[in-house]
């Protein structure tokens, strides 16, 4: 084990933490006991199906064949590091000039900022100082909600994608008390009026829901606000993603060889779907086939096998350790980062009209399942229901 890792295990203190709870950063973590391990496969963290009126999370880890996320002492060889993130999106040396990316999630995680100097310790990320992460309740205080694990490991990966993306970007995470959408919308109120905030993501959906329920939580002038897709393949709509104000974000599988992009399709996990109930965003030359809302906008790496990150996330309440995530809770997160680093005019219309081929990569490969109209599952050239427009290639389409 590097003496860098050691020291961020043992709460160096390498990133400068804002808090609103006494003792967020915590007792250092139990020292991981396995290296790498074969035979892995994806999981949920969080349930499959949520009750009506609720959210789950989207964020997938791999797990043994018992099911179980095994200790690892450092990233597996799979795992996109951070300088390979901003290389394949073109995001390297970017600054984003003390603007702040908002995570809104359910419960709460208590070493949250123990766990992200870890992270950003051992992969060098630059230590970013006052206010580089800042843990609230859903109303803006200090009463922090019980912890749940899989939301808990969601968390972990959401800040840690953050980071990987954009290194200088503060970080917000509002944990709303419960996962139900009043909740959930609350914290995104609340995000929305700290200052700062430039982008909120939302790694989390439920079924279709109008925008007259819940919509208005979503739609804040001059903030950008991404909602993932979903890790289930062409289901249909699931909100938030499927609000017409919101940046829709679908997945992808990444193949990088250093800091090479080498190629990227289609994951077959990437939600995709028409709503039924909200306003298209998309113009109409780009047929979508949907007659209402369309699913994804855009989208980033997402596959927990070849483009997931190895994040420092939970086993419990008290230890974490290396595991590796995806799903597009992955993806989500990068496009707020990409946002906040494009610096302004903020709005979900902006990938579609200053989208070019030089500013997206178009992803023309790979498929999320069957579906009647073939562009809603198959990559194609232009947008496409797994992948929207495509990846980043800059910040030139924020």
């Amino acid at each position: 084990m590097s003496k860098r890792l050691i020291a961020a295990l043992l709460g160096a203190g390498a990133l400068a933490v804002t808090t609103l709870t006494a003792g967020v950063q915590g007792a250092a973590a139990a020292t991981p006991r396995l290296t790498h391990i074969s035979g892995l496969h994806a999981a949920r963290a969080c349930a499959v199906k949520p009750a009506a009126g609720t959210a789950t999370c989207f964020a997938k880890g791999l797990v043994n064949k018992k099911g179980v996320i095994p200790d690892a002492t450092s990233p597996l060889s799979t795992a996109l590091s951070p300088a390979q993130v901003e290389a394949a999106y073109g995001l390297t040396g970017l600054d984003a000039a003390g603007r702040t990316v908002a995570i809104v999630d359910a419960y709460g995680y208590p070493n949250l900022a123990r766990d992200l100097t870890t992270f950003r310790s051992y992969y060098g990320l630059p230590a970013c100082g006052t206010g580089c992460l800042t843990v609230m309740d859903q109303n803006g205080g200090s009463n922090l909600p019980r912890f749940n694990l899989g939301w808990a490991q969601e968390q972990s990966l959401d800040v840690d994608a953050v980071s990987a993306a954009c290194p200088t970007c503060h970080i917000l995470v509002v944990q709303a008390k419960s996962a139900n959408f009043s909740d959930l919308s609350a914290a995104v109120n609340t995000a929305a009026r700290q200052a700062g905030v430039v982008a909120i993501s939302n790694s989390y959906g439920g079924g279709d829901l109008s925008d007259s329920t819940y919509g208005a939580a979503y739609n804040h002038s001059g903030i950008a606000i991404t909602a993932s897709t979903g890790d289930n393949g062409y289901q249909g709509a699931s909100f938030p993603a499927s609000s017409h104000f919101v940046t829709a974000v679908g997945g992808t599988t990444l193949h990088m060889s250093g800091t090479t992009r080498q190629s990227e399709s289609v994951w077959s996990g990437a939600g995709s779907g028409c709503s039924t109930v909200n306003v298209a965003v998309a113009p109409s030359s780009f047929n979508t086939g949907c007659a209402k809302r369309a699913m994804a906008d855009v989208s980033a790496a997402a596959d927990p096998n070849y483009g997931g990150l190895s994040t420092v996330s939970p086993s419990n309440s008290k230890n974490s350790s290396w595991s590796q995530w995806g799903g597009t809770s992955e993806s989500s997160p990068i496009i707020a980062a990409v946002y906040a680093l494009a610096g302004g005019g903020y709005s979900n219309s902006t990938p579609y009209t200053s989208g070019t081929s030089s500013n997206l990569h178009d992803i023309t490969s790979g498929s999320n399942g069957s579906c009647p109209t073939t562009q809603w599952c198959n990559a194609r050239a232009g947008w496409d229901g797994p992948t929207g427009l495509g990846t980043p290639n800059g910040t030139g389409a924020f």
